[in-house]
């Protein structure tokens, strides 16, 4: 049996972190589906901007629709919905078969909103609205400012994949959101099924401390705090408050690890994969990790995650002088900031191959 497979025995949810033209063309997105066990897809503006950047796959819808007048915002949304739609309706019998846990591909809103509430929830709503497509998330940012924006997105039916979160706290106040919109909707007396993830990063933590601490706690500290999260994770959904939603009728969402490609070439470039092999959690993998799991990866399906050992390895980095609350602030600053960055490429792309097209 494949290790894909068996993580998905298990019962985590194996999401591959691309999306390209040619992935879709190729069939190479189906054969993953099919034989890697994928039952999920993740998008952000740095993915786009490579796939529009390194192709010409693009470039015929781009020529036509120039000739429209349309901004390069409007013409990438429409490029991004034909990609993100054609892969949904590959994962759609999956998310009916799981009745709506599973089988989502996500999109992500302009992360120049990231701080702008009111203008997120407005284009979640239209964006998701555009695709006509039940599986799909769309991506909102974890920030202070944009957890109203999430509460409201869950509160309008718009099933939200939560991105950007760094730490148990940053995550414990996007459930908080979450939970607040599905009590909303059960008080006004609405459905309270509508599905999402929190998405929680994990590699950047290595590489932010990896010059800063001993070469012996090296690539511990990302796992650590996914872990102790997950136990956060854990804690809520069993509590009463989360119980008496579920028993109205909705589901948990479902945790996701996020940045989970090995950063440091010293290191396994599974490490991360099979350091959270967790139930009742999704991970969402970069094209070669997912190749490279399914070749050689190891899944013990008898292992338990040992949060005592992750508060201990906490332990070491905080005497280390790492302050998590403080580097969980920055990461989430500079992942709004990396991904804003790439959103900016991607538009002066599309406006190159425009000029150049005419």
């Amino acid at each position: 049996m494949k290790s894909t497979q068996m993580l998905h025995d298990i019962g985590q949810s194996l999401w591959l972190d691309n999306i390209t033209r040619e992935l879709l063309a190729s069939g190479t997105l189906d054969r993953y589906i099919h034989e890697l066990s994928v039952t999920g897809l993740t998008s952000n503006p740095t993915i786009f901007e490579h796939a529009i950047r390194n192709s010409t796959a693009y470039d015929a819808a781009i020529g036509t629709g120039r000739k429209t007048g349309k901004t390069a915002e409007s013409l990438f949304f429409e490029l991004a919905l034909e990609d993100i739609t054609r892969a949904a309706d590959l994962f759609r019998a999956i998310y009916e078969s799981t009745d709506g846990v599973d089988g989502y591909v996500s999109l992500e809103v302009s992360p120049l909103l990231a701080h702008d509430a009111k203008t997120t929830l407005s284009q979640a709503i239209e964006l998701h609205g555009r695709a006509g497509r039940p599986n799909l998330f769309i991506k909102i940012p974890g920030t202070a400012e944009g957890l109203p924006a999430i509460e409201n997105a869950i509160f309008a039916g718009i099933p939200v994949n939560v991105t950007l979160l760094f730490s148990r706290e940053q995550y414990l106040a996007a459930a908080e959101a979450y939970l607040r919109g599905i009590e909303r909707r059960i008080a006004a007396g609405l459905r309270a099924n509508v599905g999402s993830v929190a998405s929680v990063f994990v590699s950047r933590w290595d590489t932010a401390v990896s010059a800063k601490v001993p070469a012996a706690l090296a690539n511990q500290l990302g796992i650590a705090v996914a872990r102790r999260t997950y136990r956060a994770y854990n804690e809520l959904i069993a509590s009463p408050r989360y119980q008496r939603v579920l028993n109205a009728g909705a589901r948990p969402q479902r945790l996701l690890f996020a940045s989970t490609g090995t950063k440091d070439p010293k290191a396994s470039d599974v490490l991360y994969v099979e350091a959270l092999a967790a139930p009742l959690t999704v991970n969402t993998l970069p094209e070669a990790t997912l190749k490279a799991f399914a070749d050689h990866g190891h899944v013990d399906a008898a292992a338990r995650i040992d949060f005592e050992a992750a508060e201990a390895a906490i332990a070491k980095f905080t005497a280390a002088g790492v302050d998590l609350a403080t580097l969980a602030a920055t990461l989430q600053d500079e992942g709004a900031a990396s991904f804003a960055k790439s959103w900016n490429d991607l538009m002066a792309v599309i406006a190159s191959k425009i000029k150049t097209l005419e």
